[in-house]
């Protein structure tokens, strides 16, 4: 059947066939890296993740982008707080984002940009748009005139007049419309910059991931990816200066946009303090765990995460594990069964594809005849292989350390250790302390509690 996806820019499920059969091209936006990012940032590359190994199936090759934005006011503003140069920052959170996201089964794309290494290619765009009338200097900054391209607002489905209409009063002086947005802007001396045709300074953000796109993926790509969060102003802005950089030509064939994450009845933000960071998640539960959980509900809705979630998912990957541990005197290859391909391709319908592998585990554990075993044994690895699940020998997932039982051990040992101190028998809280630590339970003492964590092995 065709790979049918659901295009946010006419908000309709639509065949998709890429410019080139060969080699698709898809552009997904990735992280600002001034902290660890959190959950629910991961779920994107986990979700394109595996549109880009159905791409790769299907095609035989693709093209994948997945940028770092290196320069931002937030990450000036952590490396003014920690008194270190940017690339301190940035290298090293970029760092804990590649290794959380290698945890979780997220492969690497095939090209990963760096905004601060392409400042020639985003100067060149933005005199571009300065040269067409797209744009225009002011006060050591440019910005990009939204009234000089018809389209603005055709993604998010905002009226351009009530955009302007209902901006702000308080814009900046040297604006001619509220809604025109910044390209480049001035940087004084203690803050990272390059030289321009605007003086020294630095680029918006917007204009950072069209000038990445355009180097490495042509003027137009197949697909553009991202949290619907990113949907407006940034996809929007994205489209717009880079048509009006190209000419007019089509700056993405295929929107798509996962859902965010609700944890405790709100939206999962850093705004708002309701987060759970990858890099502590990892350390916590079984990072097969939380892929399965990201992958539980379908990418375009909500997904509400909860302990309770992660633990299921735990619980079904024992039961999934388990039968793998039960055919082990099976030997089979990995062979993807069509109906999970079917799912996938049905604008990656992943709850589909879950439940099939469930169905084909409830038929593994019951067959008996040696080829139907051996057929369904393959059919559950294959089935885990297009998911990114099931890929690792059944006693590593039992061995583990992170079973139920040794979860309840380590809480009770918590537990001991608080009544411990509480008696001022601070000997035992320290042996206990100790125990744990040597094998590798971090204690944290919160205004809720004593937290733990599990740190992950190399």
């Amino acid at each position: 059947m065709p790979l049918r996806l659901y295009n946010s820019l006419t908000r309709q499920v639509e065949p998709f066939a890429p410019l080139d059969p060969a080699a698709p091209t898809m552009y997904v936006c990735g992280p600002t890296v001034y902290n660890y990012v959190h959950i629910g940032n991961a779920r994107g590359p986990v979700v394109f993740g595996v549109l880009a190994a159905l791409l790769r199936r299907r095609h035989g090759a693709l093209r994948y982008a997945r940028n770092i934005t290196d320069v931002d006011d937030k990450i000036n503003a952590a490396a003014a707080e920690q008194g270190v140069p940017i690339s301190a920052i940035t290298g090293r959170f970029a760092a804990a984002y590649r290794e959380d996201m290698a945890a979780l089964g997220v492969a690497a794309p095939d090209i990963e940009p760096e905004a601060t290494a392409h400042i020639p290619q985003i100067i060149a765009m933005i005199e571009r748009l300065v040269e067409t009338g797209h744009a225009y200097a002011a006060e050591g900054h440019v910005l990009f005139a939204v009234a000089s391209f018809p389209g603005y607002g055709r993604l998010s489905r905002r009226d351009p007049e009530e955009m302007l209409a209902g901006a702000r009063v308080d814009v900046a002086p040297y604006k001619r419309d509220p809604g025109d947005f910044v390209l480049w802007k001035p940087s004084t001396g203690d803050l990272p910059g390059w030289d321009s045709p605007w003086g020294r300074g630095r680029p918006g953000w917007h204009i950072e991931c069209s000038a990445m796109a355009a180097a490495h993926l042509g003027e137009t790509i197949d697909i553009h990816a991202g949290g619907i969060d990113l949907q407006f102003p940034h996809h929007e802005n994205e489209i717009a200066q880079s048509q009006c950089a190209h000419g007019g030509k089509v700056f993405a064939r295929f929107w798509l946009h996962n859902g965010m994450l609700n944890f405790g009845g709100a939206k999962m933000s850093k705004s708002l303090g309701n987060i759970e960071k990858v890099h502590d998640l990892v350390r916590a539960h079984p990072p097969e765990a939380l892929r399965y959980a990201l992958l539980s509900a379908h990418y375009r809705q909500p997904l509400d995460w909860s302990d309770a979630l992660v633990e299921q998912s735990v619980r079904t990957l024992d039961r999934l594990y388990g039968t793998l541990r039960d055919l082990g005197d099976v030997d089979a290859a990995a062979a993807i069964p069509q109906a999970v391909e079917d799912a996938l391709e049905d604008d990656l319908n992943t709850p589909l594809a879950l439940a099939e592998v469930a169905r084909i585990a409830g038929e593994a554990r019951k067959a008996t005849a040696p080829g139907e075993r051996t057929r369904l044994k393959g059919e559950l690895l294959g089935a885990g292989l297009a998911l990114g699940l099931l890929q690792q020998a059944p006693a590593d997932w039992f061995n583990r350390g992170a079973s139920g039982d040794d979860d309840a051990r380590i809480q009770a040992l918590v537990e001991e250790r608080t009544a411990a101190k509480q008696a001022r028998d601070f000997a035992r809280a320290d042996a206990i302390r100790d125990q744990l630590a040597a094998e590798g339970v971090q204690l944290e003492d919160t205004p809720q509690g004593v937290r733990w964590v599990r740190k992950r092995t190399t």
